[in-house]
């Protein structure tokens, strides 16, 4: 799956190709962006030869002026193998939490793990922190300061409403670190609490927060959850939309299993009960 987000509404346009040059490309049909979507599009590539560099480009253009296009947005991938072979893939998770978001280096986990060149990128959860409100410097030992050098309104406050969980993902995107490695190779997204709130269950109580004016818990993980599903390349499930649990098998000799340990769970307790 191919993503990408435009900043009004667009027909974006794909390309594919096995060579960097494109000189063999293939072009699909375009898909349009809207406000609905906040201007996301993703789309499933199919029928790709095994263990292939595979490229892709994106161009969008404006729906009001069609001549009004973008710069291409270009990048790659390799598909899973079809025979034994080594793999190798990074795992990680816990994006721009704690209140320490982008400084004058980025994000330098994501730069360090792009220099290993994995097959893939595994986002284990908390891939944003919806509850974790951003400040522009923040105090450090010894009378120095970090300081955000990035900061937009949706991190100033705790998310609550959709377009500020929409918020969430584009701060994230906005580090260099980020784009390079989405650019290289896929990530596979699992989610955890932060994408809605710490520690969230049905049962999640928040009427002596007042950070948020919004206290139903079940309003936020909607919202969270469309979030989630319209920022990320996870792919639709007709059978179940919005599902997050899933395999995905990556060639004979590994299968990668995600679970899903919020949307179906209990009533949390205090952690004491008998077994």
């Amino acid at each position: 799956v191919v993503w990408t987000r435009t900043d009004r509404p667009s027909r974006v346009m794909f390309e594919v190709s096995s060579t960097e040059n494109f000189a063999n490309a293939v072009r699909l049909a375009p898909l349009d962006t809207s406000p609905a979507s906040d201007y996301t599009v993703k789309r499933l590539l199919t029928d790709l030869a095994s263990d292939q560099d595979i490229f892709y480009r994106m161009i969008a253009a404006d729906l009001a002026d069609i001549n009004a296009v973008s710069e291409p947005i270009v990048g790659r991938f390799r598909t899973a193998p079809a025979s034994k072979r080594d793999i190798r893939f990074a795992w990680s998770g816990d994006t721009a939490g704690q209140g320490w978001g982008i400084d004058d280096t980025g994000m330098k986990t994501y730069a360090t793990i792009g220099k290993h060149t994995p097959d893939f990128f595994l986002h284990s959860g908390d891939t944003i922190y919806a509850d974790g409100p951003m400040k522009d410097e923040v105090d450090l030992s010894g009378g120095s300061k970090w300081k955000n050098n990035v900061l937009i309104d949706e991190k100033r406050k705790v998310a609550e409403t959709l377009d500020e969980y929409r918020g969430q993902w584009k701060y994230n995107m906005m580090d260099r670190n980020v784009l390079g490695l989405n650019a290289i190779c896929p990530t596979f997204y699992q989610w955890d609490d932060h994408e809605v709130v710490n520690n969230w269950s049905d049962s999640k109580d928040l009427s002596a927060d007042d950070r948020y004016s919004e206290k139903n818990i079940h309003v936020l993980a909607a919202r969270a959850a469309r979030a989630f599903h319209e920022m990320t390349t996870i792919r639709y499930e007709p059978s179940e939309p919005g599902r997050v649990y899933r395999k995905i098998a990556y060639g004979p000799l590994l299968d990668v299993f995600f679970l899903d340990m919020r949307s179906y769970r209990g009533s949390n307790g205090p952690g004491m009960q008998d077994t």
